[in-house]
C-alpha cells in the first residue's frame, strides 16, 4: 500500500510538472532572457520579444529549452510532490496529527523540505535549461551538448553555480506555495462543508499559492539566473551578496532584483494553479482506478 502511494505521488507529480511548465514555456523562456540582462525592460517589451521571436525563429522557438525543462521538471515535480506527501505524514506522526491537516508551521516546513529535496537532486538540469534559454540554438545543439561544453570549458563546478540562491529561494517559495494551497483547501472544507474543492477552485487556490510563493522568493530567482548564465553573458558573479550588490548598483533595487516580476505574476499563478490541480486530480483518478481494478 505504501509503495502504491509513493508511486501514485511520483506519477501525479511528474504529470503535474510537465503539463504546467509546457503551458507557460514561452513566458518562462522570455522571463529567463530578461533576468539574464542588465539593462531595464518595461513589461510590454516582454510581449514584444515573444512576438519578435515568433516572427524571426518560428512558433516552436518559443518552446526552445522546453525539452531541457521537461528533463528537469518531471523528476523535480515528481520528487517535490512525493516528498511533500511523505513529509506531511512524518510531521503528522511527530506532532500527533495522524490523518488530520497539519497546523500552520508544520505545513510550511513540509513544503519547504519538499522543495529543497527536489532542488538538490535536480539542480544541474536547471542550470542547463537556463543556458539553453538564453543562447542561440547554434551554441548548444542538445542537452547533452550543454553538459559536455560546460564541463570542458568552464569545469564541472559550473553546473552547480547559483545552487545556494536556489536553495535559499526554494525554502520560502515551496514553503509558502504548499502552505497557501493546503490552507485554502482546509478553509474551503470548513466553510463549504464539501470534502474536496472543484477543479476551478483548485486552480484559483493554486494561483494564489503561486503568486505569494514567487513574490516572496523572486530576488533570489534573479540572482540564481544571473549566476547560471554568467558564462555566456560576459559577467562574473561569484557570490549571492556580490551579485545582488552589482545588480542594485547598476540597475536599482526594484528594476534589478524584481526584473520580470510582472510577467511572473501572469506566468506563476497559471503554472502553479495547473500544477496543483493536475496533481490532485491525477491522485484522485489513480486511487479510483486502483479501487475498481480488482472488481473487474
Amino acid at each position: 500500500q505504501e509503495k502504491k502511494k509513493v508511486l501514485n505521488s511520483l506519477m501525479s507529480g511528474a504529470l503535474a510538472g510537465a503539463v504546467a511548465k509546457t503551458a507557460v514555456a514561452p513566458l518562462d523562456r522570455t522571463k529567463i532572457m530578461f533576468q539574464g540582462e542588465s539593462f531595464c525592460f518595461p513589461p510590454q517589451e516582454a510581449y514584444r520579444l515573444i512576438y519578435h521571436t515568433y516572427l524571426n525563429e518560428g512558433l516552436w522557438s518559443l518552446w526552445r529549452g522546453n525539452s531541457a525543462t521537461m528533463v528537469r521538471v518531471i523528476p523535480y515535480a515528481a520528487i517535490q510532490f512525493c516528498a511533500h506527501e511523505e513529509y506531511k505524514q512524518i510531521l503528522g506522526d511527530y506532532y500527533g496529527f495522524q490523518g488530520k491537516a497539519l497546523t500552520p508551521f508544520p505545513r510550511f516546513i513540509a513544503g519547504s523540505l519538499a522543495g529543497t529535496t527536489a532542488a538538490m537532486v535536480t539542480y544541474p538540469l536547471d542550470m542547463v535549461r537556463a543556458r539553453m534559454a538564453v543562447t542561440p540554438k547554434e551554441m548548444y545543439s542538445s542537452i547533452v551538448h550543454v553538459f559536455i561544453r560546460i564541463s570542458r570549458e568552464e569545469g564541472l563546478k559550473t553546473l552547480y553555480r547559483g545552487f545556494t540562491p536556489t536553495i535559499l529561494g526554494v525554502i520560502p517559495y515551496a514553503g509558502l506555495s504548499f502552505f497557501t494551497y493546503e490552507t485554502l483547501k482546509k478553509v474551503h472544507a470548513e466553510h463549504s462543508g464539501k470534502a474536496q474543492p472543484s477543479p476551478p477552485e483548485r486552480l484559483l487556490f493554486g494561483a494564489c499559492a503561486g503568486l505569494i510563493g514567487q513574490s516572496a522568493s523572486y530576488p533570489l530567482d534573479v540572482v540564481r539566473r544571473r549566476m547560471q548564465t554568467a558564462g555566456v553573458t560576459g559577467h562574473s558573479y561569484s557570490s549571492i551578496l556580490l551579485t545582488m550588490q552589482e545588480i542594485v548598483r547598476e540597475e536599482g533595487l526594484i528594476r534589478g532584483l524584481y526584473k520580470g516580476l510582472s510577467m511572473n505574476w501572469v506566468k506563476g499563478p497559471i503554472a502553479v494553479g495547473i500544477s496543483f490541480t493536475t496533481f490532485d486530480l491525477t491522485q484522485i483518478l489513480l486511487r479510483k482506478l486502483q479501487q475498481h481494478g480488482p472488481q473487474r
